[in-house]
């Protein structure tokens, strides 16, 4: 067997077994990560009128968030692949503890910009080391794998309301200054978890010293294009579900005649079946394989969300629910997936797949933003409703088989 196909086997999974410890540890840190990500946009209001921020100046604040996140996030990952460093976990959360001590002090915009940027970059490195410890973790069972450590982010953005709604609406900016704690916290398990990274590299290595240095490469131009149409599906994805997120309260309210409150209801059962489907993916592409879930994941979606549109508001909470449920199943599946692809890469493909969905949501969120100033809510939303038929494209990735056969001797 070669290198590339013994390091399918064994390299990322220096025991057998599953460590479920580990996984849901880093799936906890995850939350806490990602909460802390929250608290800006949810600080939005409050920072508007304590320091008087401009709407550009607020858009500005999240674009910086999300490029310093995305864009860093593969440069980490590549550079940690030839460098392995366990105890970048924890120096990435206390990047972002220092920030969000930044952001509860901060007398203006400016320091506001640059407390953002040091929790960027503590997000852009925990994304991809995180990653790879659930990869290590994961045994036989990457995609459930994947899952626990996905949902651990997807719950902490979905706390965004409850942060604004018992902590910074009560005690104002300086109330973030409690999220401080909360990376402390973070910062203290991943420290733990590091220890734990460090022991299975050390085991990987001394794998490595027995293994034939003969490698079979996968064929350039099929890679090539399975990671084209990968990155093109994850754009897909990532500015249909920003889009939804951010705009469709909007639509709702106009079209059913809902206040703010009732319009929530409908965004929070989209994320939070998006959740539960981000979890589910995993266990599911493990059984089924992660090409037929990637697929599946936009297939089911795309014609109710053509119909999302001209429902009642009673079918539209309904079809949210489906969408939201389908269409994030092939979040962590895709990460995985693009692992795979690229054996002895881990920290590279997390970073791209995860970086670009920050990335392209933050971009996509601007084009539409613009889009509806220009041309109206409603033709902008039945723009937004066809981008799951471009999942179609799923169908000319390789299957599990294939990619398998590309690294088999």
């Amino acid at each position: 067997m070669s290198t590339i196909a013994k390091k399918q086997q064994h390299v990322g999974q220096a025991d057998n077994a599953t460590v479920y410890s580990i996984l849901f540890l880093i799936s906890l840190c995850h939350l806490l990560n990602d909460s802390l990500q929250a608290v800006i946009p949810a600080m939005f209001p409050i920072l508007e009128k304590s320091l008087g921020l401009t709407f550009t100046q607020l858009g500005l604040i999240a674009f910086t968030l999300n490029m310093v996140a995305s864009v860093m996030q593969p440069i980490i990952g590549m550079y940690t692949d030839k460098n392995p460093l366990p105890y970048a976990l924890p120096i990435g959360l206390t990047s972002s503890m220092l920030g969000m001590l930044g952001l509860a002090l901060a007398p203006n915009f400016l320091t506001i910009l640059i407390s953002v940027i040091f929790i960027g970059i503590g997000s852009a490195t925990f994304h991809p080391e995180g990653s790879r410890v659930a990869y290590l973790a994961a045994g036989p069972r990457r995609g459930l794998a994947q899952g626990i450590f996905q949902v651990g982010g997807n719950a902490g953005q979905a706390l965004a309301p409850l942060i604004t709604a018992l902590i910074l609406v009560p005690l104002g900016q300086f109330g973030s200054i409690w999220f401080t704690f909360i990376a402390a916290m973070a910062v203290i398990i991943l420290y733990y978890v590091a220890t734990w990274y460090k022991k299975q590299l050390s085991k990987i290595a001394e794998r490595k010293a027995t293994t034939s240095t003969i490698e079979k490469k996968a064929p350039k131009k099929a890679l090539r294009n399975a990671i084209i149409v990968l990155i093109f599906i994850v754009f897909a994805r990532s500015w249909y579900h920003n889009a939804m997120a951010n705009f469709y309260i909007f639509f709702a309210m106009d079209r059913y005649h809902l206040s703010i409150a009732k319009g929530q209801l409908y965004i929070f059962t989209f994320l939070f079946m998006g959740a539960i489907g981000t979890f589910l993916g995993g266990p599911l592409s493990d059984r089924f394989g992660k090409k037929t879930v990637i697929l599946l994941s936009f297939l089911i979606p795309a014609p109710l969300a053509l119909l999302i549109p001209v429902v009642n508001h009673v079918i539209a909470i309904i079809f949210l629910a489906i969408i939201g449920l389908a269409l994030m199943s092939s979040f962590s599946v895709a990460v995985v997936y693009a692992q795979e692809l690229v054996p002895g890469k881990v920290g590279t493909m997390s970073g791209l797949i995860v970086g670009l969905a920050f990335g392209m949501g933050a971009i996509g969120s601007i084009v539409f933003g613009s889009t509806i100033d220009s041309i109206g809510l409603q033709p902008t939303m039945w723009i937004v409703a066809t981008l799951p038929i471009l999942g179609i494209f799923a169908f000319l990735l390789p299957n599990d088989a294939k990619i398998r056969a590309w690294y088999r001797s």
